[in-house]
Protein backbone atom coordinates (compact mmCIF):
# COMPACT_ATOMS: atom_id res chain seq x y z
CA UNK A 1 0.00 0.00 0.00
CA UNK A 2 2.74 2.23 1.03
CA UNK A 3 4.88 1.66 -2.12
CA UNK A 4 1.74 2.57 -4.40
CA UNK A 5 1.21 5.89 -2.49
CA UNK A 6 4.44 6.77 -3.33
CA UNK A 7 4.96 6.16 -6.50
CA UNK A 8 1.90 8.02 -7.22
CA UNK A 9 2.92 11.02 -5.96
CA UNK A 10 6.53 11.01 -7.92
CA UNK A 11 3.65 10.79 -10.90
CA UNK A 12 2.11 13.98 -10.71
CA UNK A 13 5.14 15.91 -9.52
CA UNK A 14 6.79 14.55 -12.85
CA UNK A 15 4.01 15.47 -14.97
CA UNK A 16 3.74 19.23 -14.00
CA UNK A 17 7.01 20.02 -15.53
CA UNK A 18 7.82 16.77 -18.34
CA UNK A 19 7.68 18.03 -22.01
CA UNK A 20 7.21 15.53 -24.60
CA UNK A 21 9.14 17.03 -27.68
CA UNK A 22 8.85 15.80 -31.29
CA UNK A 23 11.12 16.55 -34.10
CA UNK A 24 10.14 17.19 -38.10
CA UNK A 25 13.51 16.72 -39.70
CA UNK A 26 13.44 18.53 -43.33
CA UNK A 27 17.30 18.43 -44.36
CA UNK A 28 17.37 17.01 -46.90
CA UNK A 29 13.93 19.09 -48.95
CA UNK A 30 15.69 22.53 -47.40
CA UNK A 31 19.31 22.00 -48.65
CA UNK A 32 17.73 21.70 -52.30
CA UNK A 33 15.65 24.85 -51.47
CA UNK A 34 11.91 22.81 -52.10
CA UNK A 35 10.53 23.28 -49.20
CA UNK A 36 10.00 26.49 -47.11
CA UNK A 37 10.42 25.76 -43.80
CA UNK A 38 8.89 28.93 -42.48
CA UNK A 39 5.70 28.48 -43.78
CA UNK A 40 5.70 25.06 -43.07
CA UNK A 41 6.39 26.05 -39.62
CA UNK A 42 3.10 28.56 -39.85
CA UNK A 43 1.25 25.72 -41.58
CA UNK A 44 1.59 23.49 -38.36
CA UNK A 45 0.75 26.50 -35.91
CA UNK A 46 -2.16 26.90 -38.09
CA UNK A 47 -3.24 23.30 -38.46
CA UNK A 48 -2.35 21.47 -34.94
CA UNK A 49 -5.24 20.25 -33.16
CA UNK A 50 -5.11 19.87 -29.04
CA UNK A 51 -7.18 20.13 -26.04
CA UNK A 52 -10.59 19.74 -27.38
CA UNK A 53 -10.10 18.94 -30.87
CA UNK A 54 -9.24 22.38 -31.88
CA UNK A 55 -6.83 24.90 -33.82
CA UNK A 56 -5.16 27.64 -32.58
CA UNK A 57 -5.18 26.84 -28.88
CA UNK A 58 -1.73 26.02 -28.76
CA UNK A 59 -0.57 28.48 -26.35
CA UNK A 60 -3.61 27.72 -23.60
CA UNK A 61 -2.14 23.83 -23.73
CA UNK A 62 1.67 25.10 -23.43
CA UNK A 63 2.27 23.80 -27.00
CA UNK A 64 5.44 25.65 -27.98
CA UNK A 65 6.85 25.00 -32.34
CA UNK A 66 10.84 26.19 -32.69
CA UNK A 67 12.52 25.90 -35.65
CA UNK A 68 15.74 26.29 -36.74
CA UNK A 69 17.19 25.95 -40.20
CA UNK A 70 16.63 21.87 -40.85
CA UNK A 71 14.53 21.12 -38.13
CA UNK A 72 10.96 21.68 -36.36
CA UNK A 73 10.55 20.96 -32.98
CA UNK A 74 7.01 20.22 -31.72
CA UNK A 75 7.14 20.76 -27.32
CA UNK A 76 4.04 19.93 -25.54
CA UNK A 77 3.74 19.41 -21.71
CA UNK A 78 3.53 15.15 -21.88
CA UNK A 79 -0.08 14.97 -19.83
CA UNK A 80 -1.67 16.85 -22.40
CA UNK A 81 -1.08 13.20 -24.50
CA UNK A 82 -0.16 14.91 -28.01
CA UNK A 83 -0.41 13.14 -30.73
CA UNK A 84 2.39 12.69 -32.97
CA UNK A 85 0.91 10.74 -35.57
CA UNK A 86 -1.23 14.19 -36.07
CA UNK A 87 2.17 15.65 -36.93
CA UNK A 88 3.13 12.68 -39.95
CA UNK A 89 -0.32 13.35 -40.99
CA UNK A 90 0.17 17.41 -41.03
CA UNK A 91 3.39 16.77 -42.70
CA UNK A 92 1.44 14.73 -45.60
CA UNK A 93 -0.83 17.33 -46.16
CA UNK A 94 1.97 20.15 -46.51
CA UNK A 95 3.70 18.10 -49.04
CA UNK A 96 0.60 17.38 -50.96
CA UNK A 97 -0.36 21.22 -50.72
CA UNK A 98 3.14 22.25 -51.79
CA UNK A 99 3.17 19.12 -54.44
CA UNK A 100 6.31 17.55 -52.87
CA UNK A 101 4.45 14.35 -51.90
CA UNK A 102 5.24 12.31 -54.91
CA UNK A 103 9.01 13.25 -54.11
CA UNK A 104 9.25 13.00 -50.27
CA UNK A 105 7.94 11.07 -47.81
CA UNK A 106 7.58 11.45 -43.91
CA UNK A 107 9.70 8.68 -41.89
CA UNK A 108 9.69 7.80 -38.72
CA UNK A 109 13.74 8.18 -37.19
CA UNK A 110 13.14 7.63 -33.42
CA UNK A 111 10.32 7.14 -31.14
CA UNK A 112 9.84 10.93 -31.29
CA UNK A 113 11.03 12.18 -34.32
CA UNK A 114 9.69 12.15 -38.17
CA UNK A 115 11.96 12.68 -41.16
CA UNK A 116 11.32 14.04 -44.48
CA UNK A 117 13.55 12.01 -47.02
CA UNK A 118 13.41 11.31 -50.83
CA UNK A 119 12.01 8.41 -52.11
CA UNK A 120 14.62 6.00 -53.24
CA UNK A 121 14.31 5.86 -57.49
CA UNK A 122 16.59 3.22 -58.16
CA UNK A 123 18.12 2.56 -61.56
CA UNK A 124 15.87 -0.97 -61.80
CA UNK A 125 12.95 0.39 -61.84
CA UNK A 126 13.44 2.41 -64.58
CA UNK A 127 14.91 -0.16 -66.83
CA UNK A 128 11.35 -2.21 -65.93
CA UNK A 129 9.25 0.68 -67.09
CA UNK A 130 10.66 1.28 -70.07
CA UNK A 131 10.22 -2.42 -71.62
Amino acid sequence: HKFTNNTGKMAKGKAKKSTVKFVIDCAAPVDDKVLDIASFEKYLNERIKVGDGKTGNLAQCGVVITRDRTKITVASPQDLGFSKRQLKYLSKRYLKKQQLRDYLRVIAKSKNSYELKYYQITAGDDEEAEE
